[in-house]
C-alpha cells in the first residue's frame, strides 16, 4: 500500500515539473504521458544498446592485434562522415513524413516514405562505388603512409563495410518513417536483434576464424542486411499510418525529394562541420603529452553515454513537434516543445548525476595513472554539469525547430557556435592559457552555451513557426 501511494506521488511530482503553465484542450493532446513514454524509452534503450555493442566491438577487436585496432579506428573515422549522411536524409525524411501524419495526407505521406528509401539507397549506392574502386587512394590521402599491415588491414574492412552502405542507407530511411509514426518499439526490438548479431559475429570472427579486420567487418554487413531487410518489410505494411510503396521507390519525384532535401541538406552541412571540427580538435589534444591524451579519449567515451538522455529526446521532438505543425497547429507544437523540454531538463539531470557517481567506480575497470584518473573526473564532471543544462535547448529545442522547418538558422547557429566559437575557444584555452585538455573541454561546454542562447533566442521570438514543409 505504501509502495502504491509512494509511485502515485511520484508520479504527481513529475506530471507538476513537466506539464506547462498554459495549457491545451485535452482533445488536441496527440500525445499523453503514457504515449510519450511508449515513444523516447525505446529510444533511449536503442542508443544505449548500441553504445554498449561499441564499447563491446572496441574491445573484441584489441584481440585481434594493434594493426586491426588501427585500421578498424582510421576506417570508422571515414565510415562516421557516410553514415551521417544517411542519417540526416533519414532525419529530414522523418520530419517530412511525421508532417504528413500531422495533416493526415497519408498519400503524400507514402510517396514520403518511398521516395525517403529510394534516395537514400541511391546515394548510398554511388558511395558504394566510389569506395570499391578509389578505396586505396582515398585512405593514403586521409591517413598518410601509415604502415603496410595497418594499410592492408584498412583496405579489407573499407571495402567490406562499404557493401554494406546501401543496406545501412535503407534501414535508417526506415528507421527514421518508424520514429516520425512514433513506433519506436519495433525499431527497437529490430535493433536490438542487429546489434547481438554483430557482437556474436564479432566475437566468432575474431576468437574462432581469428580473421583480424574482416572477422568484425563481415559481421557488420550481415547484421545490417539482416536490419535492412526487416525493417523493409515492416515499412511496406498498409497497416501503418505511412507505408512504403515498391512502385514508388523506383519512381523519381522531384518535388517530394526537394522537400526531403530541404532539411537534409542544412542538416547534414552542420554534422558535417562538427565532424571536421572534432578531428581538428584531436590534432589539438595531440600537442598535450600522453597523460592527457588518455585522460581526454577515455572521458570522450564517458561523455557519449552520459549524453545519451539529451541525444535520445532528440528524434522525439521531430515526431511530436512535426506532426503538430504539420496539423498546423502551431499552439500545440508550443506546448509540446515546452513538455518535453521540461521533461529534458529533468531526465538530463538525473541521468547525468546518476553516470557521475558511477564514474569512480567504472574507472577501476582501467589501468590507468593517478592522474589520469583525477583528470578524466574533472573532464566529467565539467562535460555532465553543463550537459545537463545547455543541451536541452542547445540539442532537443533545435531538434523541434528543425522538425518545424526552421532548418537554416539551427545551422548557422550551429556553424557559429560550434565551428568558430569551439576551435577558437579551444587554442585560447587550451593552448594560449596552457589548460590542456580542460581549456578543450571548456571551449566545449561554451560551444553549447552559445548555441543554446542563440536557439533560445530563436524559440522565444516564434519565427520558427512560421515555416513550411508541406
Amino acid at each position: 500500500m505504501k509502495n502504491t501511494v509512494s509511485s502515485v506521488k511520484t508520479r504527481l511530482l513529475i506530471d507538476r515539473l513537466i506539464e506547462p503553465r498554459r495549457q491545451i484542450p485535452e482533445e488536441r493532446k496527440r500525445f499523453t504521458n503514457q504515449a510519450l513514454k511508449v515513444l523516447i524509452i525505446p529510444i533511449i534503450v536503442e542508443q544505449f544498446l548500441a553504445l554498449l555493442v561499441g564499447i563491446a566491438d572496441t574491445l573484441m577487436v584489441s584481440y585481434a592485434g594493434e594493426a586491426a585496432v588501427s585500421a578498424v579506428s582510421l576506417v570508422n573515422q571515414l565510415n562516421n562522415i557516410f553514415i551521417l549522411v544517411f542519417t540526416a536524409l533519414a532525419s529530414g525524411g522523418a520530419v517530412v513524413a511525421s508532417q504528413y501524419i500531422g495533416s493526415r495526407d497519408k498519400e503524400n505521406g507514402d510517396l514520403a516514405a518511398s521516395q525517403l528509401v529510394m534516395i537514400t539507397s541511391l546515394i548510398a549506392f554511388c558511395m558504394m562505388a566510389m569506395l570499391l574502386l578509389f578505396g586505396r587512394q582515398i585512405f593514403g590521402l586521409l591517413f598518410g603512409s601509415v604502415e603496410e599491415d595497418v594499410l592492408e588491414s584498412g583496405l579489407v574492412y573499407l571495402r567490406i563495410s562499404a557493401w554494406s552502405f546501401p543496406f545501412l542507407a535503407v534501414y535508417n530511411g526506415c528507421a527514421g518513417l518508424f520514429r516520425s509514426m512514433g513506433k519506436t518499439k519495433s525499431l527497437m526490438n529490430v535493433s536490438i536483434i542487429m546489434n547481438v548479431m554483430n557482437v556474436v559475429g564479432n566475437a566468432i570472427g575474431i576468437f574462432y576464424f581469428h580473421a583480424g579486420a574482416a572477422g568484425v567487418a563481415y559481421p557488420s554487413l550481415v547484421s545490417r542486411a539482416f536490419a535492412a531487410a526487416v525493417m523493409f518489410w515492416l515499412a511496406v505494411s498498409k497497416e501503418n499510418p505511412l507505408s512504403v510503396h515498391i512502385r514508388e521507390v523506383f519512381a523519381w519525384k522531384g518535388e517530394m525529394i526537394g522537400r526531403i532535401f530541404k532539411v537534409a541538406i542544412p542538416n547534414s552541412v552542420e554534422n558535417g562541420l562538427f565532424q571536421i571540427s572534432k578531428v581538428a580538435l584531436s590534432s589539438i589534444v595531440a600537442m598535450f603529452g600522453t597523460v592527457q591524451i588518455a585522460a581526454n579519449g577515455v572521458a570522450q567515451s564517458f561523455w557519449s553515454m552520459a549524453a545519451l538522455f539529451c541525444l535520445a529526446m532528440g528524434p522525439a521532438f521531430i515526431t511530436v513537434i512535426g506532426q503538430y505543425m504539420g496539423a498546423g497547429d502551431s499552439e500545440g507544437a508550443e506546448y509540446y516543445m515546452k513538455k518535453l523540454l521540461r521533461l529534458t531538463w529533468l531526465g538530463g539531470a538525473i541521468w547525468n548525476a546518476v553516470f557521475f557517481m558511477l564514474t569512480p567506480l567504472i574507472l577501476k575497470l582501467y589501468s590507468l595513472s593517478a592522474e589520469a584518473v583525477w583528470l578524466i573526473m574533472i573532464l566529467v564532471l565539467l562535460h555532465n554539469t553543463f550537459n545537463a543544462v545547455f543541451c536541452p535547448v542547445s540539442y532537443s529545442v533545435s531538434s523541434g525547430m528543425r522538425a518545424a522547418g526552421d532548418v537554416k538558422y539551427t545551422m548557422y547557429a550551429s556553424i557559429i557556435s560550434t565551428v568558430v566559437c569551439r576551435v577558437i575557444l579551444s587554442v585560447l584555452f587550451g593552448i594560449v592559457l596552457n589548460l590542456g585538455v580542460i581549456g578543450i573541454t571548456l571551449a566545449m561546454v561554451a560551444d553549447w552555451g552559445i548555441h543554446a542562447v542563440l536557439i533560445g533566442i530563436r524559440y522565444m521570438g516564434g519565427k520558427w513557426k512560421n515555416y513550411k514543409v508541406i
